[in-house]
């Protein structure tokens, strides 16, 4: 099973997890992009709950994160022991996502919530210092408006790495990776 997991203010209707979406129906790859509670401790939950009852079925299971999503990916893949693909993550989100703090506007519905201090604080708690990254694979674009790549590169240094000059926090065609990413995922998955 694929899990892919959406960034921060986003949902499981983004184009990415759309296109990834298309890709897995048209392999025949089981996938699935839930759509996250905004509320750290909440999101990890539901993560965590679907991680376990797909390995209680003898499901393998891989994880892939965009941006809040990478670094939510990282804590489960480290707590599990599961390969994970990260595009343009937030490798240092209780920090990046104090700029954040306020009122925010969710991209795909519109819907509003409120994004406090305390949330930023909390992601702290699902820190990864030097993460194993023997199953992972960095995707990364140098033109992130968002995050600093650099960030990325030295939290993850020895990940399988893709480094693309120019695009932007969204990873300009990201289609274009769809096949190394399920071959990825494929190569370093076993079951639970």
């Amino acid at each position: 099973m694929l899990i892919y997991i959406h960034g921060f203010a986003s949902s499981a209707h983004g184009t990415k997890a759309q296109q990834m979406r298309d890709w897995c129906k048209k392999e025949g790859i089981p996938f699935i992009a839930p759509t996250l509670p905004y509320i750290p401790e909440l999101a990890i939950d539901t993560l965590h709950d679907l991680v376990v009852s797909y390995q209680k079925l003898g499901e393998p299971v891989a994880l892939i994160g965009s941006s809040l999503g990478g670094f939510y990916a990282t804590w489960l893949g480290h707590h599990f022991n599961l390969p994970y693909v990260l595009i343009n993550p937030a490798a240092e989100a209780w920090l990046s996502l104090e700029k954040a703090e306020g009122l925010v506007e969710n991209y795909h519905d519109g819907a509003r919530f409120e994004w406090t201090h305390q949330h930023s604080r909390s992601l702290e708690t699902y820190r990864v210092d030097n993460p194993e990254t023997s199953k992972c694979l960095l995707l990364l674009q140098t033109g992130d408006e968002v995050l600093d790549y650099n960030k990325a590169l030295k939290a993850y240094t020895h990940a399988e790495t893709i480094l693309e000059e120019g695009g932007d926090h969204s990873f300009q065609g990201f289609e274009n990776h769809l096949k190394t990413i399920t071959d990825f995922c494929r190569k370093n998955t076993v079951s639970g």
